[in-house]
């Protein structure tokens, strides 16, 4: 289940007169955290592409207010395309100024997060009580499997009444693609767009995907699909007879060759643990490091702010330095500590200062992210435990205020 043009959809639930008009959803990078003025911000519950995991609470801002900068340029780049746009050539991830030149009709509005993922949310409570197992893949998309609660043949209409109920009850439309296994079922999804239903049987399915194109199965990168392309496969069918070859390169191709051909593909992920849990910003060229180090210093503790949230202990810490002219840098490094504030910001100031290859060159994104995260039974160092657990308290503390009156409540001093 996939829900048609989401962002723009979901506006369209407040304003009908957006309705079978050229609209965009268009984002700008959230530089507002860096301001030093107080924001009221909460945290996102799910996630997915163009999605961010900070969600400030704005009033309704103009195109001239959000989408041009000081200079009067427009920035941004489109999250969300109505289907209106997308026949003029507007597509995901084009910049705001080509849609623009594209569809001069075209109406861009501000991202709306807290909407969106109220929306996702409250569909997500809704196809819990509808199918048995429900897995929410993305912010926009979930997989149900409805075997031996819906009758082989009972199911398309099972799929036209739930559709209809999102509709009656979130006025949200939604594409399903019903098939015998998982990704089949999301490959057929495309074929139910606009705001349909797609439902392929099991003895049909092999004679339907032998002509669709590699690169149109999910999971299916640029990268992967010239591999392929490289065995002289090109189409979903020409997989099915090249069993040994995916066989050979163990896990990644098994799994691949068996998403392809339905095999063992049904078992839905009904909660997920996060691997890593990152933060990042994309800004004009700086060149002062003094206020490259104060942003560094922010990030870290929204960062931090987000790994109390999970209550995760990471052991590793990254960061990725984008400089102009596309120059990239990036660094790691492990701990073995209870997790707390203080720390994490000096190691990872000392780790920016130590990656910062380019010194002369401005700097234009920044990336933190935290991983490897400790298990029940992680042995920490001894010698610094105590001492860790007072700072870890102190953390847990300023989360609690944060928690309460908001994330920029607290600041230090380099953060100023």
């Amino acid at each position: 289940m996939d829900l048609d043009c989401f962002f723009v959809s979901a506006h369209r639930t407040l304003d009908k007169n957006l309705e079978k008009i050229p609209v965009a959803v268009g984002g700008r990078s959230n530089l507002n955290i860096f301001d030093k003025k107080k924001q009221v911000r909460a945290i996102s519950s799910n996630s997915g592409s163009f999605v961010s995991s900070i969600l400030t609470d704005e009033p309704n801002k103009t195109f001239k207010e959000y989408f041009k900068d000081e200079n009067g340029r427009i920035r941004g780049i489109i999250t969300t395309a109505s289907y209106e746009a997308r026949a003029y050539g507007v597509k995901t991830a084009m910049s705001v100024n080509e849609a623009l030149q594209l569809c001069p009709k075209l109406l861009m509005i501000p991202p709306n997060y807290p909407l969106y993922h109220k929306l996702s949310e409250a569909l997500y409570e809704l196809l819990k009580k509808e199918i048995p197992l429900v897995e929410q893949f993305s912010i926009d998309e979930f997989f149900g499997d409805v075997t031996g609660y819906i009758e082989e043949e009972e199911v398309y209409e099972f799929a036209k009444k739930l559709k209809q109920k999102i509709k009656d009850e979130l006025d949200l439309p939604i594409s399903i693609g019903v098939a015998h296994s998982k990704y089949l079922s999301k490959l057929i999804t495309e074929f139910a767009k606009p705001d349909g239903i797609k439902y392929i049987k099991k003895e049909q399915m092999r004679e339907f995907i032998k002509d669709i194109p590699i690169e149109n199965f999910p999971g299916i990168g640029k990268g992967y699909a010239s591999k392929l392309k490289g065995y002289a496969i090109k189409t979903l069918g020409d997989i099915e007879s090249k069993k040994e070859l995916f066989y050979s390169w163990k896990k990644p191709g098994i799994d691949l060759y068996n998403r392809v051909c339905g095999i063992n593909d049904r078992k839905l992920t009904t909660s997920r643990d996060k691997k890593s849990i990152g933060i990042g910003r994309s800004f004009d060229a700086i060149y002062d490091r003094a206020e490259i180090l104060r942003r560094v210093m922010i990030l870290c503790r929204y960062l931090c702010f987000l790994v109390k949230k999970e209550q995760v202990n990471p052991l590793s810490y990254a960061i990725k330095i984008k400089y102009e002219y596309n120059i990239k840098s990036k660094n790691y490094v492990n701990v073995n500590r209870v997790f707390n504030e203080s720390d994490f910001k000096l190691k990872v100031k000392e780790l920016f200062i130590k990656s910062d290859n380019h010194p002369r060159h401005g700097i234009i994104q920044l990336n933190l992210t935290v991983y490897n995260f400790a298990n029940s039974n992680y042995t920490y160092n001894l010698f610094e435990y105590e001492e860790d657990l007072k700072k870890k308290e102190l953390t847990n503390k300023l989360q609690a205020l944060r928690d309460k009156f908001g994330i920029d409540i607290i600041k230090s001093a380099s953060e100023l």
